[in-house]
């Protein structure tokens, strides 16, 4: 990949598909152009914000969710009004087994979970991953998208983190592919058994809502990390750690013949020992139903061209956001933080942007970068290969730091201490 011009300032996206607006590229100081890109967005209408189906990552935050200021309109569904505050504990600090604190009396979604007028159900042929209502304390929601919430809670004394996804009520198809996601999300995670993937442990349904339980990490995700250390770089040897513990975890997934589809900092959660999980399979297929998947998963700065706009597409996809993520990690910013997700979108397709690699990045990094954000999907390498670039480059970094503290010990001179 050569590395293009440098462009400035934020693209404009008017009603047009190049009307001035979309070729003002001087001072951007953190893209470079990928050269050879001809594709081009066929409309405008297609680049519509996606609510990715109510997922909603496992994390304490989720800054790339862009219906932050959404309504969960189960809030006002009228079968569910009134319900007997007597079911739910009034401890404003004690969480009871199988009940909602006080903080949460007005939340309908966990009364609706916690509603023991309705039936618990599993979920066919994955029985044994139904969770037991009475062994899980509510605590109070820490996310919320389009269709449902994410809360901390416990499950038999674990820290756990709970999403609640909201049947519609009045949309009938929209409830038919929710619950098709949910169902994949279970037979998913039920399956899916890695140390870099977030550990399920159960779920369950009831009329207006489904739950899916898994392990918390408390260390949020890794772009709330980089959000708190204020776009500063992470550590080399962590970055390329934790970029490690994606690639592994991602080959496995892509061997069992699954593509995630929306891998990106918001779901990549950091545990107690800076491992990564990642986490959020809702939106997750299978390889082999790539036909009839719909194009708009995923978050436009994480998004590979080919999803974009609408074509055929394959695991490679996920390669294309890793790369991505790789960049964050080593930069520490938010990718196309000057332009909106659909401007980052345009630019990505008709300019063949991509974020600038730093010029003092280490060259199999930038090479694993380049490779993996190409516009050819046939030219992104597997997880598999991905995984032995970057054992190199940990392998290259520790002989780097070795040499310098050998360097810094022969220029000291010898004490007793």
């Amino acid at each position: 990949m050569v590395e293009g011009s440098k462009f400035g300032g934020i693209m404009g996206v008017g009603g047009g598909g190049g009307n001035g607006h979309g070729n003002d590229f001087n001072d951007l100081p953190f893209y470079q152009k990928l050269e050879g890109s001809n594709m081009s967005i066929d409309s405008f209408g297609s680049l519509q914000t996606s609510t990715c189906g109510g997922s909603v990552a496992m994390s304490v935050g989720n800054s790339s969710v862009d219906s932050n200021n959404s309504h969960t309109l189960i809030l006002h569904h009228p079968g569910l009004r009134p319900v007997p505050t007597s079911n739910f504990s009034l401890g404003h600090s004690i969480l009871r087994p199988g009940r909602v604190s006080h903080a949460l009396n007005d939340d309908a979604l966990a009364q609706a979970l916690m509603d023991n007028r309705y039936p618990t159900d599993g979920l066919e042929n994955y029985d044994e991953w139904t969770i037991d209502l009475r062994k899980l304390n509510m605590g109070i929601p820490f996310a919320q998208g389009a269709f449902g919430k994410l809360y901390r809670g416990t499950y038999n004394g674990e820290d756990v983190a709970i999403k609640l996804l909201e049947r519609p009520e009045n949309d009938p198809e929209r409830a038919q592919l929710m619950e098709q996601q949910f169902a994949q999300e279970v037979m998913m995670l039920a399956t899916l058994k890695h140390p870099n993937i977030v550990r399920f442990i159960g779920a369950c349904r009831k009329p207006m809502v489904w739950c899916i339980v898994t392990e918390y990490a408390k260390g949020g995700s890794v772009r709330q990390f980089l959000t708190k250390r204020q776009n500063r770089s992470v550590p080399l040897r962590l970055a390329v750690k934790q970029a490690l513990d994606v690639a592994r975890g991602m080959a496995y997934v892509h061997g069992l013949g699954f593509i995630h589809r929306d891998l990106k900092s918001d779901n990549l959660l950091i545990s107690f020992d800076k491992s990564i999980k990642i986490a959020d399979f809702g939106v997750a297929r299978i390889e082999v139903q790539t036909e009839g998947m719909t194009p708009e998963t995923g978050t436009y700065r994480w998004m590979a061209p080919e999803m974009i706009q609408h074509r055929p597409y394959n695991q490679k996809v996920d390669v294309y956001s890793f790369g991505i993520v790789l960049w964050e990690l080593i930069t520490g910013m938010l990718p196309f933080q000057n332009m909106t997700a659909v401007q980052a979108a345009f630019a990505v397709v008709n300019k063949g942007v991509r974020p600038i690699i730093p010029p003092d990045c280490l060259p199999v990094l930038g090479e694993i970068m380049t490779r993996c954000w190409d516009a050819n999907p046939d030219v992104r390498p597997p997880f598999t290969e991905v995984v032995r670039m970057l054992e190199n480059a940990e392998t290259e970094i520790l002989t780097t730091v070795r040499k310098a503290r050998f360097r810094c010990c022969m220029s000291q001179p010898m004490t007793l201490d």
